[in-house]
Formats: C-alpha cells, structure tokens, sequence
C-alpha cells in the first residue's frame, strides 16, 4: 500500500508515494537519492543514519518514511550553506575527523545537534554524547 507524504528536506518540499514500510533512510538514499545519509546496522546501533528531524538528531533507520509527513527534515548534505561548509564540516575536514568517511555524516549530525544545546562543552560530554555513533575504522 502507497501512501503519499509532503517532507521538507534540506529546505526543499518533496511529495511522493511511499510504501507503508519504507524507512526513512531508505527514502532520503533511494527515493531522492541522499546517499549521504549512511545504513550501516538497521538496528539503530551504529548511528550512521542520523539526520535531523524537526531540528532533533534521528537515527533514520528507526523511523518510517511516513512518520516524517509534515516533518523538517535535514541531511549531511543539507548542513551547507551557499556553497560553505557548516562549522562541524569544516571541523571534521580540518582535523581529519574521518578515515574511511561512513560514520563521518552520522557523526557531523550527532554532533550538530549536540552544540545547539551545548555550545562549551568538556571533552567527556563530546564523548557521551557521540556514544550512540560507532566508528568502525578505529572503534
């Protein structure tokens, strides 16, 4: 069964028919082809999904495409300004904050969300607050 949403992403209006199950990280990768957005577990385990959704960092492959009708939603490639990279970017890029790049986006959202509420935070707080994202390459 089809089901037709209205999901602002990245700024931008999309409608479409979606499936009763489509994830929402299947929709944002397949659908309208935000392949940053990474599935890494299925099992809300690794965090490589995670998005924004109404401001709020997700994890996309727990929530149903349908959920987000009438949602806000923003991707890694929505972070961007006019062609800048978002400060989290720039952060990660300069300190290369990545080694293969998987959980690199599920990170920069994880942690876009955290310095909204926490803009000074002690390196213990970065770490719990990144505990839901795992990287493979170094643990």
């Amino acid at each position: 069964m089809a089901n037709k949403i209205s999901v602002t992403v990245n700024g931008k209006l999309c409608t479409g028919e979606v499936a009763s199950r489509t994830l929402l990280s299947d929709y944002l990768r397949e659908d309208l082809s935000l392949i940053g957005t990474h599935i890494g577990c299925d099992t809300s385990s690794c965090g490589a999904c995670t998005i924004h959704v109404d401001g709020k960092a997700v994890k996309s492959c727990t929530m149903l495409a349908v959920q987000a009708d009438g949602c806000e939603v923003t991707t890694v490639e929505g972070l961007a300004t006019n062609g800048n990279l978002h400060p989290i970017q720039e952060g990660f890029k300069e300190e290369h904050g990545l080694q293969c790049g998987f959980c690199t986006p599920g990170m920069m959202m994880t942690a876009t969300d955290f310095f909204k509420t926490n803009p000074n935070p002690t390196k213990q707080e970065i770490r719990e607050s990144l505990e839901g994202n795992f990287c493979r390459c170094t643990g």
